[in-house]
């Protein structure tokens, strides 16, 4: 990629360069650093080093500020959402567009089409160029999205499904009585013995068993529109008194819906959901729009067809109508534009109507990416997060191509990756380290990737010079097999598979071949497997939803270190519990903020901003918990240190050095102790979760990784490795989903899925060692796998 256009440095020079001057932001030490404006330049350096907190947090964040002072101080006062960058001075620096994966929460009536445009396009189509009944008249786009008034399905509102409450769904034991709790739907405490006591009142046998009330009693209870307001006498009970009062009574089906149409969060609404039966709306058949809608046609398929088409099929069916005349053949080729995008991009397997929730951060950065592509912008610098994430090795030539054609049209790439074949593709390499947290934060090297290579403390340049030692590779025999058979399951159609256990199995194959999938089925045939004890599924899904979960609380660390705290001479003396030293309830935590350590300010018409708490600067705590110190730091000093500061500050401390060590085995000594959840990347979370699990006995446990490697340094992901190989070592068994080919070859076993994604794939390709995979004919890992192989 580079030596075209890049052959020196002089013709950066010429060109221009970013200057960057004293950052100091988190772990950055007063780092200066100069590079292309023009160029993809990668940002490299193992987890944690600060390659984040140069690239977005200082040189993206300070693009941004220098916008926002061209706004209106008014607006500039409300929009100015992020800390400024701690920065001496920063030179050269066009307008920016971040694309990171800090993932949202999309609703699921956003999709694949929605994100990426492609359906206003889609829209456009039918309602322009689509085959119309005879007689019907012509409708707008808008009638063709499910999330429009003109579009949605009347029965189901454009959600596609319909959810009803039945006897089954909301009575779980119909051997218990209603005293018993035999409505499971209902709410609990208060309101659920209210609903029993209204019931009592009006005349209905609360002590029966569920099963052998009247049918019509049964039926009344559940599912009554009336709502009868009769004055309740409870039941007197002991120390407490409590006089009759007017109760209303509705049915456990009004309740469960309600309780779901109001859920204010979707870890709320899967609460709810499980006293609901789903089933695809009977009017639109799960296609979420109205008949007028459905009845339009192009190329023989309904719209909603054509969505659920793979990409690569959509296009396609598209590429016979290109050259149409009129409104047709210019719609055909704008969707043809933007489908050829996402392909190169390594989502042909996805389909336009794909959920957006359902995507994998990587998914939806790769999508934004599309999007911008389309958008013609010339002269910005387009930061990115890890673009290669969740892409097999197969795609990152498409990925690569892609980059070039952002530089080609006159803009800059600067990304953050850990993937060696993009970055010795780049024009230009940053390395920050040498390693995490206070032991990184410099910029060991800055200039073309071939330069890298002998740089003294880098371990990017040992891996891209090949000098880093081969994975260690066991070859265990295993100790029983576990079997699937006839697994119908998304694109897996009757796969049979028999997994060894006792060893570490590695799933390969494209994005979107089913690697998840099969981990799912995994889990399910080892619940009937006698030699599988425990099943753990250490995922990539946020270990809290709100910045009060951090590393302390999930890992049990902090009830450790607030019964330290409690125990100190001022605490006692103060007659403190360990309860003082929570943020979460009150008595030590700062009222202002009830803990949180910022203050959110509402704006009308504009998102929610943050700002520090005006009473604690966000300590959390008030001034006289604050008082109190163990080993001469406060509550709120421990919470700010790093996992290995932390390991040292706790060294004679059992249990804390416990949890400790473990997060820094699998490679997270450089994160916060107070770190709240929502600020760590997927594969932290999983790695954290993995953490947890390190402190049990692996022995007859079955453990389940999807692409634990990802956001990792190939240094991060040999000391994970070593972690999972040691977990087989003491009994357990590791099944994990990866791309990255040198974690495969120190496996004992691979199963590879493929050909292709989608509709395309599902097939069990090749299995056995990873030699064996490595000599497949048809499968798309196999000549990466080899290349590996050939190396070691």
């Amino acid at each position: 990629m580079g030596s075209d256009d890049y052959s020196d440095q002089g013709v950066h020079r010429d060109r221009g360069l970013v200057r960057v001057t004293g950052a100091r932001l988190h772990n950055l030490r007063d780092v200066s650093v100069a590079l292309p404006r023009d160029a993809i330049a990668a940002f490299t350096g193992v987890s944690g080093s600060g390659k984040s907190s140069l690239a977005f947090g200082t040189v993206y964040a300070e693009s941004q500020r220098r916008y926002l002072e061209s706004v209106a101080p008014y607006v500039r006062r409300l929009l100015h959402q992020a800390e400024d960058p701690d920065v001496e001075e920063l030179t050269g620096m066009p307008p920016a567009v971040a694309l990171s994966q800090r993932r949202t929460n999309p609703s699921m009536r956003s999709t694949v089409g929605t994100l990426s445009a492609l359906g206003n396009t889609l829209r456009m189509l039918y309602s322009r160029a689509g085959d119309y009944p005879e007689g019907a008249d012509r409708l707008d786009s808008d009638s063709f999205s499910p999330n429009t008034p003109a579009g949605a399905c009347p029965d189901c509102e454009g959600q596609g499904e319909k959810y009803t409450a039945t006897e089954e769904t909301m009575v779980h034991d119909p051997g218990l009585s209603i005293r018993e709790g035999a409505v499971t739907a209902w709410p609990g405490a208060w309101q659920g013995k209210n609903l029993r006591d209204i019931l009592a009142t009006l005349g209905y046998d609360v002590d029966r068993p569920w099963r052998d009330l009247p049918a019509a009693d049964r039926e009344w209870i559940l599912f009554t529109d009336e709502r009868p307001v009769v004055t309740v006498h409870p039941e007197r009970e002991a120390h407490r008194i409590q006089r009759p009062y007017k109760g209303t009574y509705s049915s456990a089906r009004s309740i469960v819906l309600k309780a779901f149409a109001e859920a204010k969060n979707e870890k709320r609404r899967d609460k709810v959901r499980a006293y609901l039966r789903q089933e695809p709306c009977p009017a639109c058949h799960g296609k979420r729009l109205r008949p007028e809608a459905l009845a339009v046609s192009f190329d023989g398929r309904d719209i909603a067809e054509a969505a659920a088409l793979p990409l690569t099929a959509l296009a396609e069916a598209l590429r016979p109508h290109a050259g149409a005349e009129g409104a047709e053949g210019v719609l055909v080729g704008e969707l043809l534009d933007r489908l050829r995008v996402l392909e190169d991009l390594g989502l042909g397997y996805l389909s336009a109507g794909r959920p957006a929730p359902t995507l994998s951060a990587g998914e939806l950065q790769r999508l934004r990416l599309g999007s911008q592509l389309q958008a013609g912008l010339f002269g910005v610098v387009y930061i990115l997060d890890e673009p290669s994430a969740g892409l097999h090795p197969s795609d990152t030539e498409a990925l690569k191509r892609v980059l070039r054609d952002i530089r080609r049209a006159g803009n800059g790439v600067f990304l953050v990756e850990h993937d060696l074949d993009i970055v010795a593709d780049s024009d230009w390499v940053v390395d920050v380290g040498p390693l995490a947290g206070e032991k990184g934060g410099e910029v060991l090297y800055s200039g073309p990737p071939a330069g890298l290579e002998g740089v003294a403390g880098s371990h990017t340049g040992r891996y891209l010079s090949g000098e880093a030692p081969a994975l260690e590779n066991r070859r265990r025999a295993p100790r029983g097999t576990l079997a699937l058979r006839g697994v119908d399951r998304h694109n897996l159609r009757g796969l049979d598979l028999d997994l060894p256990l006792g060893t570490l199995t590695a799933v390969t194959g494209v994005s979107g071949s089913g690697k998840t999938t099969l981990l799912g089925a995994v889990a399910d045939a080892a619940g009937e497997n006698g030699d599988v004890k425990r099943v753990v599924t250490v995922d990539q899904r946020p270990i809290g939803r709100t910045p009060r979960s951090n590393l302390a609380t999930y890992t049990n660390l902090f009830d450790t270190v607030r019964k330290l705290f409690a125990s100190t001479g001022q605490a006692k003396a103060a007659g403190y519990t360990a309860s003082r030293f929570s943020f979460n309830v009150a008595g030590g935590r700062c009222e202002t903020c009830k803990g949180e350590g910022y203050l959110e300010v509402e704006l009308l018409f504009l998102p929610s901003t943050y700002t520090p708490c005006t009473a604690c600067h966000g300590a959390r705590y008030n001034p006289e918990t604050l008082a109190i110190t163990y080993r001469g730091k406060t509550i709120a000093d421990v919470l700010g240190l790093s996992v290995d500061a932390a390991a040292g500050f706790f060294a004679d401390e059992p249990a804390a050095a416990r949890a400790l060590r473990a997060l820094q085995d699998v490679g997270l000594g450089y994160l916060r102790l107070g770190q709240p959840a929502t600020e760590l990347s997927g594969g932290e979370a999983q790695r954290v979760k993995l953490a947890g699990e390190l402190q049990r006995s692996p022995k007859r446990t079955l453990y389940l990784l999807d692409e634990p490697t990802t956001g990792l340094h190939p240094y991060d992901a040999d000391i994970l490795t070593a972690q999972l190989q040691a977990l087989v070592d003491a009994g357990g068994t590791v099944v994990l989903a990866e791309h990255d080919l040198r974690v495969v070859a120190a496996a004992d076993h691979v199963v590879d899925l493929g050909p292709g994604g989608g509709d395309a794939g599902g097939r069990v390709i090749a299995q056995g060692r990873p030699e064996d995979a490595a000599s497949a004919e048809d499968g798309r890992t196999a000549p990466y796998l080899k290349e590996v192989l050939d190396r070691a």
